[in-house]
């Protein structure tokens, strides 16, 4: 059984791991291929499954998490203007100091539970953006942001001669350019190591104990057990998740602004989650990378381009038929992004996992035998 075991989690990492590097090529079809938005796909991804760590394991929904994109983002920048252009030490002190961040933080609103704990960590989240755009101006520059500048000292690279031609410097990895498929794929790897640690997350002793929270934390507190260290140590690593995707944007596009603290941001990786399957290791991924398509796709369609796409009907069948699509495209994005959300909690109150799980037993009949290690993928608790 336990060679069993982990033989499965060998070829969900394999299967991820192929899909993930050759994310260029299988969504060009799709107008998805290319570098700037497969990055997004990677650093929403990186966000949601450390999302659904907390989310999907212990049952305990945040309202802040944007809260920890927004450090992530600041202490990567200020590690670029300050000691260097490499990104390993921008990655590094933003996971370290979101990590700080979602330890005073949880140790707060862990105090609640319910709607009362998602109250709590959305006013953190609201106190943190006010005092970037407004009170820590001098760290964050306001509303107007900060970008790398010529002039900024970048202490480490100058005390080794790097980066010393007066041109505005480029984040890097020991001198490989994080631009362009670079980017992509310096992001590609770092999501495939954080998707092996919420397996092993997802796996161990510490990923039951907090499913046994989520199933009945009442019943916990009445054995005895306290629930608080898992809960708080849950909430650090999910908010570790975020920083982490926060320096990420901040090396694939260098600026940091108030606005990846804005509450938006924290309720889009709630949809992310739930889109894809709350609890379920693959689903927060594709939840990402379906919302991060509709914006970045569907929102460029215009009428111009559904009148070329329609032009084989009758003209005045056609006028008709670009007015309607036009609805749910361009400016209308998120209508469609509603329906199909809407669709999901509906019909597949699971997520899109639920479906390809009711597929993939539909197609064998139980669910046993070649499909364990997909269904291990899909449920966790399996």
């Amino acid at each position: 059984m336990k060679t069993s075991f982990f033989r499965n989690d060998a070829v969900i990492m394999a299967v991820f791991t192929g899909l993930v590097l050759t994310m260029p090529w299988w969504l060009a079809p799709i107008g998805a291929g290319y570098p700037d938005l497969v990055q997004r796909f990677a650093i929403f991804g990186v966000f949601a499954i450390g999302f659904n760590i907390l989310f999907g394991l212990t049952g305990y929904l945040s309202f802040g998490h944007a809260a920890f994109l927004g450090i992530g983002s600041y202490t990567a920048m200020w590690s670029f203007k300050l000691l260097s252009m490499n990104a390993l030490p921008a990655l590094v002190f933003a996971i370290v100091l979101s990590g700080i961040a979602a330890l005073v933080i949880g140790f707060i609103s862990l105090r609640r539970s319910g709607i009362y704990f998602s109250i709590l960590t959305l006013a953190f989240a609201q106190m943190s953006f006010n005092l970037a755009y407004s009170v820590l101006t001098p760290i964050t520059n306001g509303e107007n942001g900060m970008r790398i500048l010529s002039s900024d000292p970048h202490y480490l690279d100058a005390l080794f001669g790097w980066h010393n031609d007066g041109s505005v410097p480029v984040p890097e990895l020991f001198g490989v350019r994080l631009s362009g498929y670079a980017g992509f794929y310096f992001c590609a790897v770092i999501m495939i190591i954080a998707f092996f640690i919420a397996l092993r997350i997802f796996r161990s002793p510490f990923g039951l104990t907090l499913r046994a929270v989520k199933s009945n934390q009442n019943r916990l507190a009445f054995t005895g057990f306290n629930t608080r260290p898992y809960t708080l140590t849950a909430f650090v690593i999910s908010g570790m998740y975020a920083g982490l995707a926060g320096a990420m944007m901040v090396i694939t596009d260098p600026l940091a602004g108030p606005d990846r603290m804005q509450w938006t941001e924290s309720g889009e990786v709630v949809l992310m989650t739930i889109l894809g399957g709350t609890g379920t290791l693959v689903g927060p991924v594709l939840g990402a990378g379906i919302i991060k398509y509709f914006e970045n796709i569907l929102s460029t369609v215009n009428e111009h381009t559904l009148a070329g796409a329609f032009s084989f009907l009758p003209e005045t069948v056609r006028d008709v038929v670009v007015h309607t699509v036009g609805l749910f495209v361009g400016g209308g994005w998120q209508l469609t992004l509603g329906l199909v959300f809407m669709a999901i909690v509906i019909f597949l109150p699971g997520g899109l996992m639920e479906g390809v799980r009711r597929i993939d037993r539909a197609l064998r009949g139980n669910g046993s035998g070649p499909s364990a290690s997909l269904q291990s993928a899909q449920q966790p608790a399996e």
